[in-house]
């Protein structure tokens, strides 16, 4: 099923508690998003429980439908393209 049709959203989660790495992660990965055209609910999470209970002791993070796949550095707009994708 193409996650990209109809109502079905990716989930996008970024995780960190607002340092300067995780903010700019934010806007990277709303930027990516809009550039590649999909249907994504971006969200932030900023709570440190949260963030451990996910599993995560490094952020930012960046987690997409349920799976980690960025620990411990800002993403460049390209890495989380090819994540997307």
């Amino acid at each position: 099923m193409d996650k990209n049709k109809g109502d079905i959203k990716m989930k996008i989660e970024v995780l960190g508690t607002g340092c300067a790495k995780c903010k700019a992660t934010e806007k990277i990965v709303k930027k990516a998003v809009e550039e590649l055209g999909i249907q994504a609910e971006v969200v932030k999470i900023e709570d440190l429980q949260e963030i451990i209970d996910r599993g995560v002791m490094i952020t930012p993070a960046v987690i997409v439908d349920g799976e980690i796949k960025i620990v411990g550095h800002a993403p460049t707009i390209d890495e989380i393209k090819k994540i997307l994708k």
